[in-house]
């Protein structure tokens, strides 16, 4: 059976372990990072913890929907071994129980039913060598090859970097988003869970990639660029030192893109496709 919990209703020490030992623990159930990214959420638990699925709530459109918070990816079922019994199940008692605008499920989930496919890439862990031989596009060596005269730096989180990154990012447009990811910045910060990496044409600081840092992966969360030395390449650059001091013991995630210039610039790296289902309400997405 599977039953609804509110936030002050769940056992979090009983989450925590049905997470670390499903075989789809990720970043974005846990639950510092959903308290930061969510604020208000529930689980779906199946008996006594054997699995869960958090289900991020919020008010929007004076509705109570379930929607996926801000740079939140993948979301879904987790539990010791995936079942799409087990799936069908949680996803017929989402459908029941709430009002569902959009819901991310992780890649490992499978269904009965097909559901709409977004596109995720990872570099799995590799020879950087090997990688860069035999994976890598003909051009991204290239491009990287002749961006070897920028300098890299990891660098810390503050105000002047944090100055750059709002001056050039580009997709958050509301002053509420910015400022939502200022503070998704700190907590990661204070969670030693950020990774900031600066390319520098000399002294100037041209690009920013902003990393989560975990035990065994590397995920893009931002790469900042100064449009206006964008002739230099350090994207490429960037990525591709990265990948050469890391990727021997921990995946890349470049956290996916449906947008085909972007979806290239990933595999050109070597990244491999690993899409994720997600359930829409076409309905309530046509009305607004």
């Amino acid at each position: 059976m599977i039953r609804r919990l509110k936030y002050h209703e769940i056992d979090f020490d009983k989450y925590a372990a049905c997470l670390e030992h499903s075989v789809q623990k990720n970043w974005y159930a846990r639950k510092g990072v959903l308290d930061q990214l969510s604020g208000n959420w529930h689980i779906l638990v199946e008996g006594d913890y054997r699995a869960v699925m958090p289900v991020p709530v919020r008010k929007k459109f004076g509705l109570n929907l379930v929607v996926m918070p801000l740079f939140c990816q993948q979301l879904g079922v987790f539990s010791k071994e995936d079942d799409p019994i087990v799936n069908d199940r949680f996803l017929n008692v989402l459908k029941k129980k709430y009002t569902v605008f959009s819901y991310a499920f992780n890649h490992r989930n499978s269904f009965s039913e097909n559901l709409v496919k977004r596109k995720n890439y990872i570099v799995p862990v590799s020879d950087y060598t090997v990688l860069r031989r035999k994976k890598y596009f003909k051009g991204r060596k290239s491009t990287a090859k002749c961006a070897q005269h920028l300098i890299y730096k990891e660098i810390q989180f503050d105000e002047a970097h944090f100055f750059f990154m709002q001056k050039n990012f580009k997709g958050l447009s509301k002053e509420a988003d910015v400022e939502k990811y200022k503070n998704y910045l700190n907590f990661l910060s204070e969670n030693n869970s950020l990774k900031l990496a600066g390319a520098y044409l000399g002294e100037r600081l041209i690009n920013i990639t902003v990393l989560i840092d975990e035990a065994d992966q590397l995920s893009l969360l931002g790469l900042i660029n100064d449009e206006a030395y964008k002739d230099e390449n350090g994207p490429s650059f960037l990525i591709d030192k990265i990948l050469s001091l890391y990727i021997h013991e921990k995946k890349f995630n470049f956290m996916g893109s449906n947008i085909r210039g972007i979806e290239v610039f990933f595999k050109s790296f070597g990244a491999v496709l690993l899409d994720y289902p997600v359930w829409e309400n076409k309905i309530l997405k046509r009305f607004f």
